[in-house]
């Protein structure tokens, strides 16, 4: 990625992490309608029903599910009230073996409590957990910035013992992250391990360079070696090849891409026999969700562009 794209970038992840900018998404109106256009795209639908149907369509097709409900941040008890019941109302519409071998739910503890407590974060994901194994679901939960690593390692420390349907996202450019992996695989959970999103600072975390595919490659020899379910979270190209020729895509290893970003690839990789997974997202609130995509490669703007000019660029479902 050149200078220009790194700041371009850069910005995007300045104006989506602006919780003014975020709240006037959420009051609706002009704005709201605007960037939807684009961002139907990346989110399935917004609510459970509409999401449900279609994503069967692409288990149908042979792939994983993955399943977020959108948003962060939640400081009102009420809101995570409310979030965690359209978890539970997912589970009750699923199948009752889910859409896969392994259906999962994902979502951020910043979504369910944690920024309000830590025992209401464990409270509202053993909640979900535990209905979720009623139906043979999992749940994988996301990682956050920094300052939250710690807190959320917590909780799922606390909750693992009780829920083997528990999975934990680790980002490889943090610097604590190789540490982290270890106590991970003591706890015996899932791994999704993501290049990590957000904007931090270099004492904390590398950024995007061959350093840090060096350092994802290294984490997922080491859950290869470790034998754990995995994961391997990337859209980007080179990655996942270096990922195919050591071998690293195979022995139940999962290669994970978000719903809209590089279908065909995805597909052929599909086709080339490799466990693929598609993490989906679903709801209103997903203007952070589609900010970052737009940050992850400069032709992603180009495409929205596009998208706002011409709607029907945009078919469910086309080119998985």
């Amino acid at each position: 990625m050149n200078y220009i794209n790194i700041l371009a970038a850069t910005a995007l992840k300045k104006i989506a992490a602006n919780s003014q900018y975020a709240k006037n998404f959420l009051q609706g109106g002009e704005l709201f309608e605007f960037l939807r256009v684009a961002a139907n795209r990346y989110v399935i639908a917004e609510n459970a029903i509409d999401c449900l149907e279609r994503v069967k369509r692409l288990a149908d097709k042979g792939y994983e599910i993955g399943l977020e409900y959108v948003g962060e941040n939640v400081t009102d008890i009420a809101e995570v009230r409310r979030i965690v019941t359209q978890y539970e109302r997912m589970i009750e519409m699923m199948p009752p073996r889910g859409l896969g071998e392994r259906t999962e739910l994902n979502f951020d503890l910043s979504n369910v409590g944690l920024l309000i407590s830590r025992d209401l974060a464990t409270e509202s994901t053993a909640n979900i957990l535990t209905r979720a194994m009623q139906k043979r679901v999992f749940v994988t939960v996301s990682m956050e910035q920094a300052t939250l690593v710690s807190e959320i390692l917590g909780v799922i420390s606390r909750l693992a013992p009780s829920f083997p349907n528990l999975g934990i996202t680790l980002q490889a450019y943090l610097h604590r992250t190789p540490r982290d992996l270890e106590h991970v695989l003591d706890i015996g959970c899932k791994v999704r391990l993501v290049k990590g999103v957000y904007e931090e600072s270099p004492v904390d975390a590398l950024p995007r360079s061959q350093q840090l595919n060096d350092r994802y490659m290294a984490l997922a020899a080491r859950l290869s070696d470790a034998g754990t379910a995995r994961s391997l979270a990337t859209q980007d190209p080179a990655l996942i090849k270096q990922l195919i020729d050591a071998g690293l895509l195979a022995n139940g290893a999962e290669l994970e891409m978000l719903h809209g970003v590089q279908p065909q690839l995805l597909r052929s990789l599909r086709q080339d026999g490799i466990l693929c997974r598609i993490y989906c997202t679903y709801g209103d609130n997903w203007y952070l969700h589609f900010l970052h995509r737009l940050a992850e490669a400069p032709e992603n703007v180009i495409q929205a562009l596009a998208d706002f000019a011409d709607p029907s660029r945009i078919t469910f479902g086309s080119g998985y």
